[in-house]
């Protein structure tokens, strides 16, 4: 995956750069908007790192023409900004950034949303799904709890891989009917309940992380089990 920077702090860009090959990204960073612009006539990231405070054109002005080029205007972007005020974060979004930080931000931070947004963006392009004790190998098929293999039928690994890729997100039965069987028909609604008793079963003590929400549908995520 290509991650690109524009931030004019050398150190701050340094840092990125360290941290995110470190991660087997691809990496290019640059300190202002010129030479950005120049390298997307050979190339596009699938991210980018935006700072707002940038000389001569900003941030904001430079997203916002990303969003108005067909060829960028689906660019997964997230915006570093010293800025802490709601109005200014609230721009940033406004103009189409996906995500945001606020320095001093944590290189962990950073990282973590840098993987959620492509999670979210490329879901296709993720080999390997994580959720806690939980590994989806997608090249492979194999699923593992707690490095022990456990054997899933088709529609059961095709759920979890969708909660997982959603993870966190309250996913509707009708949702989940739509995007693994084609089309949300309400009279085979149990469909989906008996599948997803079914995987919980077979992960153990992980299966506690697939909550029921009433009236509702499904989540996963580590709270307090809400199954009623």
């Amino acid at each position: 995956m290509r991650i690109w920077c524009v931030e004019d702090d050398e150190n701050i860009r340094d840092l990125i750069e360290y941290a995110l090959r470190g991660q087997s990204y691809e990496v290019k960073t640059f300190s202002h908007a010129s030479p950005f612009y120049e390298a997307l006539n050979d190339a596009c990231p699938d991210l980018l790192l935006l700072d707002i405070m940038l000389p001569g054109e900003d941030g904001l002005s430079l997203l916002r023409r990303i969003r108005s080029d067909e060829k960028t205007k689906r660019l997964p972007v997230i915006m570093m900004t010293a800025k802490t005020e709601e109005v200014d974060i609230v721009s940033g979004l406004d103009a189409g950034a996906d995500d945001y930080v606020t320095k001093p931000f944590g290189i962990m931070e950073l990282l973590s949303r840098i993987r959620s947004l492509l999670r979210r963006t490329y879901p296709e392009k993720e080999s390997k799904l994580t959720f806690l004790d939980i590994t989806v190998n997608r090249d492979s098929y194999i699923v593992t709890v707690r490095d022990k293999e456990i054997g899933l039928t088709r529609k059961e690994y095709e759920l979890l891989c969708y909660f997982i890729i959603n993870q966190g997100i309250v996913l509707s039965r009708d949702r989940i009917m739509e995007v693994l069987w084609g089309e949300p028909f309400e009279a085979e609604s149990r469909t989906i309940d008996m599948h997803i008793k079914s995987l919980r079963k077979k992960l153990g003590k992980a299966g506690k992380w697939i909550h029921t929400i009433r009236g509702v549908g499904y989540q996963l995520c580590e709270e307090k089990e809400k199954e009623v």
